[in-house]
């Protein structure tokens, strides 16, 4: 039996789904569950940032930082996703290129801040990913990460491992994913909940944050390399 690769794998799965990906990405980032992501991140950065969209996928979140004043090397493990990205995100501003999120192969301090949206779900070690992220950032960098809460449809892909088989989703939850962060050389600065419909209409004012992590269909985080 041929050995299981998750980062093989990985790519197969979003090479497979590329075209849906692009035909929906628009949507989602104006309209749809990222539409809050570029303004949360604007107001909490420097215009003109150099940032990398690690996991960019077909590229309009990469975009859309560009056209509002960031420089943006966009990286992800599809081929065909940075195939589209390179045809259809134009900007002078952005660059693409296939990379794998374990293994960045760029200069160390080399830039202002990441965003990594729904990516770092799809790797086997996220411990090893954010390392990378760490050697990156310059001194004090910041990492806006968006990682599904436990609401997010996209989790079931980590089911196959209740039958004991190979999943390419890990299960890590939005308070998991912080501690590892605060105890691997991260500060927590600011998070944002993304909420379905259904939860919008709830009163969560009072809640602790853990409460309301657990009705998000995404958390992001606002991180600061120390």
């Amino acid at each position: 039996m041929k050995a299981f690769d998750w980062k093989v794998e990985t790519e197969k799965a979003w090479n497979e789904r590329a075209d849906f990906w692009h035909e929906n990405s628009e949507n989602m980032w104006l309209h749809g569950s990222r539409k809050t992501i570029v303004p949360f991140i604007k107001q909490r950065l420097v215009e003109g940032s150099h940032i990398l969209d690690a996991g960019c996928g077909d590229g309009f979140g990469s975009l859309l930082l560009a056209e509002n004043g960031f420089h943006v090397t966009g990286i992800d493990i599809s081929e065909k996703m940075i195939e589209r990205a390179k045809e259809k995100r134009v900007h002078k501003h952005v660059a693409f290129q296939k990379g794998d999120l374990t293994a960045l192969h760029m200069e160390n301090a080399s830039m202002d801040a990441i965003m990594a949206i729904n990516s770092i779900e799809w790797v086997e070690h996220p411990l090893m990913v954010m390392e990378e992220f760490h050697k990156v950032l310059k001194s004090k960098g910041k990492l806006f990460l968006g990682l599904l809460g436990p609401t997010a449809g996209p989790r079931g892909n980590s089911f196959p491992r209740l039958y004991n088989q190979k999943a390419i989703c890990n299960t890590m939850m939005p308070w998991e994913f912080e501690q590892l962060a605060q105890e691997n050389g991260w500060e927590l600065l600011d998070g944002m909940p993304v909420y379905k419909e259904e939860a919008k209409k709830l009163d969560t004012t009072n809640l602790p944050r853990i409460l309301k992590q657990s009705l998000t269909f995404m958390w992001v985080f606002m991180l600061q390399k120390k």
